[in-house]
């Protein structure tokens, strides 16, 4: 099964946008599914994350916020592929 990628986003956020165009361009290479989710509306999700948008999570664990450290990210997936 392959991991899932989560990125807690919020409309017209431009890092948030860069970090969704970086992930989508890696899901193929590095065998991952990605779910965007927005924090708009959601008291819940506007107080976990409202304020470190946008919110990287892999298979429900934090991962990182603002932006994608491509390296450090390949190294936390093949960590989560070696789970399986």
């Amino acid at each position: 099964m392959k991991p899932v990628v989560t990125v807690y986003s919020r409309s017209g956020c431009h890092l948030c946008e860069n970090v969704e165009v970086t992930l989508a361009g890696l899901t193929e290479e590095l065998n991952f599914d990605l779910e965007i989710k927005l924090i708009d509306g959601s008291p819940e999700l506007e107080k976990l994350y409202g304020h470190e948008v946008p919110v990287i999570h892999i298979n429900g664990e934090h991962h990182d916020f603002f932006r994608v450290d491509v390296e450090r990210f390949r190294s936390s997936l093949e960590i989560h592929h070696q789970r399986r």
